[in-house]
């Protein structure tokens, strides 16, 4: 049996059943940096990459800190979307379903598209943790059914998306109702410009952990690119998908628009498959996320809201249908695959336009796998700039050609061809050292 090193935070003896219950034996570096600062009340910016454990991060130590003994809120955690709050409030279950009778702590999620009246009536009695959406923790706590004002731990998830989906402003109204000695975690891919106006409002001096991640994505995970080459991309996806036989796969798109497109392809063409993305009513996406949990769909198309913060089990291949605009959503799309230590393939379909884009991730570090399918198979097509290189080559033995052969200083007639005669044999020679290379 190993040592659990979570033990040396002295938490309580439900939270060390959890973790041991949960198969954690050694805390991550982003929880190692932020439990004794949330153990000691005090405000931290977290910006990590996906798959960390960051949601642990918070959760335990907020768990330690909550009184059983106060039926009133005590803390409050919003997620940009109805999935990842409701993902995050199963996490919490799962750690206090272990609390001892009598000692229990209780937890409810509050999101959009539920039945708003009957949270009204079931909020007779205060939870000690609020989990959910801004917009409709704020919408109870308007209906005077939700009271924070005993809260003083306040955690915002994905604030970035937060601020792109206009959340921020609700979460200011919620903050604005707490008290002033108030505990907030901010957690962060990105901390963008109009961020900083909220941050500074209520953090004084905040503590700011930043992991730097080892790469840029997971170890385990192949870059793969295949070429479109004006064939139709639904009919490459769906070999593609066929050929890798996935245990789960998700499938990318840009739009809900495009994403729809897809699918709906994908099933004319017999593929069984799920679908993901902001137009799905409440009822839709919930029996969507059930029916993906139960395995009923080995094929899922997505828009981005998928790639942030919803963790599906058992993603062994991604594929980009299409490069997102923003390129930090390419690191959250691949980091669907390839979690605790798994492994996993990433496909992206290009374009020529896509270019730059590839050369911009090529800079980030991530190294591709440049392959196309051929008489229904992978072929591997070599480095995708070869044609690029190999003119770059060819430019540069050319200054060299004219600068190692001299204009001679006294003329003779015929020294225009002499000339030319030197520099083509010096060309051969430099290009055949090239290809022994």
């Amino acid at each position: 049996m190993k040592d659990n090193k979570f033990e040396r935070y002295d938490f309580k003896t439900f939270i060390l059943e959890a973790v041991k219950d949960l198969g954690f034996y050694e805390p991550t570096e982003i929880q190692e940096r932020l439990f004794p600062t949330v153990l000691k009340g005090e405000s931290a910016i977290g910006q990590s990459q996906t798959g960390t454990g960051k949601t642990h991060a918070y959760i335990l130590p907020i768990l330690q800190k909550v009184d059983f003994e106060k039926q009133e809120v005590q803390a409050v955690i919003t997620a940009p979307t109805r999935e990842l709050a409701t993902q995050i409030y199963h996490e919490i279950l799962k750690v206090t379903k272990h609390c001892q009778e009598g000692q229990e702590i209780s937890a409810r999620c509050y999101v959009g598209g539920t039945d708003k009246q009957r949270s009204i009536e079931k909020l007779k009695t205060q939870p000690q943790v609020v989990v959910g959406t801004p917009g409709r923790i704020n919408d109870l706590i308007k209906e005077q059914a939700l009271f924070v004002h005993t809260a003083n731990m306040l955690v915002v998830d994905e604030a970035d998306l937060m601020l792109d989906m206009g959340f921020i402003e609700d979460v200011d109204q919620i903050a604005a109702r707490m008290p002033e000695k108030l505990q907030m975690l901010i957690f962060s891919a990105t901390i963008p410009e109009k961020l900083k106006p909220f941050l500074k409002k209520y953090m004084e001096n905040p503590k700011y952990i930043q992991i730097e991640p080892e790469q840029v994505t997971a170890a385990k995970i192949e870059h793969w690119i295949m070429p479109s080459r004006h064939r139709n991309k639904v009919n490459l996806v769906h070999d593609a998908l066929t050929l890798f036989n996935p245990y789960l796969a998700i499938v990318f798109a840009n739009t809900k628009k495009m994403a729809d497109e897809v699918a709906d392809s994908l099933i004319k063409k017999g593929l069984k498959v799920g679908r993901i993305h902001g137009d799905l009513n409440p009822r839709e996406r919930k029996k969507m996320m059930k029916q993906i949990k139960d395995l009923e769909f080995q094929y899922i198309v997505a828009t981005d809201l998928a790639a942030r913060g919803i963790d599906i089990q058992g993603i062994s291949h991604v594929i980009n249908y299409e490069l997102p605009s923003d390129l930090d959503f390419y690191i959250h799309r691949v980091g669907r695959t390839a979690r605790a230590g798994n492994s996993g393939i990433a496909l992206t379909i290009y374009d020529t336009p896509d270019e730059d884009a590839l050369n911009r991730l090529d800079k980030m570090g991530i190294e591709f796998r440049h392959v196309d399918l051929q008489k229904g198979e992978w072929a591997d097509l070599g480095k995708r700039n070869k044609r690029k290189s190999r003119q770059k080559q060819t430019d540069e033995i050319d200054k060299q050609a004219q600068s190692m052969i001299q204009k001679p200083k006294k003329v003779k007639p015929g020294y225009k061809k002499k000339m030319q005669t030197e520099i083509e044999s010096f060309k051969k020679r430099q290009k055949r050292l090239q290809r022994k290379k």
